[in-house]
């Protein structure tokens, strides 16, 4: 497969050329500079090629901040992750100094060098192009990311420079794609970190540093884990600009495209209603969770504090009652292996069949430990129940009146469920039909049991 990172100063176009060549809108486009920050990856097939696209923060050089020293770090390790550089300048705007700098870096990296000069929307534009020849580099061609002008004959020319050679197989091994869901700062990017065991997604003490969801792979003995760090989700209250808007928006396509969510919770504050909110988010889709409680080696603890704090959990999570709940810290490591444990059994429910014989023969035990009321003095009976669907797991129960079995009989039979069978970390969705094959007689007489 070939890797391709763009690469460019601050709002020159690179992301909307990203989402131009892989064909959907996975980065964050705005007018505001630098919305990019960690690097993203995308695929796509042309001409017959793998390529895999990596879109890479705003490369400006003398950056003193902590944060911008760090977008350049991610940069330039994407630039070194790839087998054809594409620099994206503005073609309105004319050469830079950071164009000159940027340039200069790249000759130096003995890498193909494509230079793509930008916003080229109309033919008055082509003669803009010229100038840039000055930069040295390999080929220069003018474009139009956002109407899409050039970037096939651009994608014509990654496939002309790039390596010739072997192209590895798609991974054969079964991929667990995870969201890593929580409030800003609450150290999704730095748990990442330490699962992938390298810097991969920009951590600063300012929250909100993670804008797009960035997917990393993970390959461990027998398993794919693909991990997106998503954007924090601020209460409604707090969004303070169409960027952030957009991130939720991202968070949650994320969280739709993932089978397990890890829902992080700060130790320090306690679980807000902030959280309740956005963790609700993976019950409604349907994923299967579990719920880490990180930076746990800051909490003063005595006799039972574990305890404690997971029942304060579970009060205000109680529709997460469900998920697994670890006690972590992410800076120093303290427990961090056991997350891929939780997710790998999280993924099993999700994904596991049950038996229709042992779901029958809990079934003929409920109907005799606590059958089921029969308001009006008419009988209820619950005929069978079977599995009809997985990713969640969906259980069809079939009875002569579904109407009499009220909220709190559902609720018992789920706890059933999950008490009788491994189903720790999913959601397991309950529907009760009237039976197609049975039907009671007039005024009450009962049918007979399956």
């Amino acid at each position: 497969m070939i890797t391709v990172a763009i690469v460019g100063q601050p709002n020159v176009g690179k992301s909307t050329l990203f989402n131009r060549m892989i064909g959907r809108r996975q980065a964050i486009v705005d007018d505001q500079p630098g919305v990019t920050r960690d690097r993203l990856y995308g695929r796509l097939v042309w001409n017959g090629r793998t390529l895999q696209v990596i879109d890479t923060g705003g490369y400006l050089t003398g950056q003193t901040d902590r944060l911008g020293c760090a977008i350049v770090e991610n940069a330039e390790a994407g630039i070194s992750e790839a087998h054809v550089l594409v620099m994206v300048v503005d073609g309105r705007l004319g050469i830079t100094a950071a164009d000159r700098d940027l340039a200069d870096f790249l000759r130096r990296q003995s890498k193909p060098v494509i230079l793509a000069v930008n916003k080229i929307d109309h033919i008055s534009f082509e003669s803009s192009i010229y100038p840039f020849y000055e930069l040295g580099l390999d080929e220069v061609m003018g474009i139009s990311s956002l109407h899409g002008a050039g970037v096939g004959d651009l994608l014509d020319a990654v496939l002309e420079v790039a390596p010739v050679g072997d192209e590895p197989e798609e991974e054969s091994q079964p991929e667990i794609r995870v969201t890593i869901l929580g409030r800003p700062n609450v150290g999704k990017s730095t748990l990442l970190n330490r699962l992938a065991g390298k810097e991969r997604s920009l951590v600063d003490a300012r929250p909100g540093t993670t804008r797009d969801p960035v997917d990393t792979l993970i390959e461990r003995p027998q398993r794919l884990y693909r991990f997106i760090d998503t954007a924090g989700i601020r209460a409604a209250g707090k969004i303070g600009s169409d960027v952030e808007r957009y991130g939720i928006l991202r968070a949650k396509r994320s969280l739709e495209r993932s089978d397990v969510a890890l829902l992080i919770v700060d130790a320090d504050e306690g679980p807000t209603e902030t959280d309740a909110r956005v963790f609700s988010l993976a019950d409604q889709a349907g994923r299967a969770s579990a719920i880490l409680v990180n930076k746990w080696d800051r909490v003063e603890k005595e006799t039972g504090t574990a305890e404690q704090y997971e029942r304060n959990l579970r009060e205000k999570f109680h529709f997460l009652h469900y998920a697994p709940v670890l006690f972590l810290s992410a800076l120093s490591g303290q427990r961090v292996h056991r997350v891929f444990d939780l997710i790998d059994r999280a993924f099993a429910a999700w994904t596991q069949r049950i038996p229709s014989s042992r779901m029958g023969r809990l079934l003929d035990a409920i109907k005799i430990r606590q059958p089921p009321p029969s308001p009006e003095g008419r009988p209820t009976n619950l005929y069978y129940w079977t599995q009809t669907g997985t990713a969640p797991p969906q259980i069809t129960l079939f009875a002569n009146r579904p109407d009499a079995l009220r909220p709190n009989y559902r609720r018992f039979l789920l706890h059933q469920l999950y008490e009788h069978f491994d189903l720790e970390g999913c959601p397991v969705r309950l529907f009760v039909k009237r039976s197609p094959k049975r039907k009671d007689k007039e005024r009450g007489v009962e049918s007979t049991s399956e």
